[in-house]
């Protein structure tokens, strides 16, 4: 049976959708700067494992207070005194959650502000889309800390910024902002209302056919872990279930008849 809202029972999130399957994602723990804990990262496998069969068209990843997410929940760690394996296997959980949210088939944009600092930068990565506004940092201080990043750092962030910034960003503590942070790639966009800008894309996308978000949203993460003749073949057999779609049919007509919107330049 699928899943609704109202089975959710959530402590450290809050989770909507509105009449167009537009979810919205909020993590709720404004008094640790939205840090996450074991059991938000619990919260975050449940919502991102039912999403996909709720007839979700896209989500938008907001955060109550001021920053979006200061990474590791370090006084739960602290107090946890966790032994080597007890703390791999928590990274699993994190890699889980991640994971679900990148190879979902959902697009998922992210409303950024604030903090998105170690584990919300893990975080943030997993999502497809990244907005920023003015207030909006970036920062890996794992190695000032004594810590190596476990949720995905060295997978998604590393392909958003390239091994030698990462490398300087965990050795120096060094932190990216505005115009610097979007032309290394950590996000999309920078705008004056970050919130707004996710809802505008995300209705964009959800405008699409489900199965192309699906696989856009899926696909081609899993086609750069291939060789480049597996990947080929792959694009191949994805191309050829989703171009033939039933609902490609209308869109091709109006194309073939003038009658669609063209792509030209000053579109967003």
């Amino acid at each position: 049976m699928k899943k609704t809202i109202e089975d959710f029972a959530l402590e450290n999130l809050a989770l909507s959708m509105d009449d167009d399957g537009i979810a919205t994602l909020t993590l709720n723990r404004p008094a640790k700067r939205n840090a996450l804990n074991a059991d938000t990262v619990e919260e975050l496998i449940e919502v991102f494992s039912a999403l996909p069969r709720m007839g979700t068209r896209a989500v938008v990843l907001r955060a109550e207070g001021t920053h979006f997410c200061a990474g590791l929940d370090l006084v739960e760690h602290h107090e946890e005194d966790r032994r080597p394996e007890d703390f791999m296997h928590l990274c699993l959980r994190w890699h889980e959650a991640f994971n679900k949210m990148e190879y979902g088939g959902v697009p998922i944009i992210a409303a950024l502000k604030g903090a998105v600092v170690g584990g919300g930068l893990e975080l943030a990565s997993s999502a497809h889309i990244r907005v920023a506004d003015a207030s909006t940092y970036f920062a890996l201080p794992e190695g000032q800390r004594g810590l190596f990043t476990g949720g995905g750092a060295t997978i998604r962030v590393a392909d958003l910024v390239g091994k030698a910034r990462m490398i300087d960003m965990m050795l120096t503590g060094r932190i990216y902002a505005q115009d610097e942070a979007i032309q290394v790639g950590l996000a999309q966009y920078l705008v004056e209302d970050s919130e707004a800008k996710a809802y505008e894309i995300a209705r964009a996308a959800a405008e699409n056919p489900p199965l192309s978000n699906f696989a856009i949203c899926s696909a081609i993460s899993h086609m750069q872990n291939m060789s480049a003749l597996d990947a080929a073949y792959a694009e191949s057999v994805v191309a050829g279930i989703v171009n033939t779609q039933p609902a490609s049919r209308g869109r091709l007509e109006a194309f073939a008849n003038k009658t669609a919107a063209r792509v030209k330049p000053g579109q967003s």
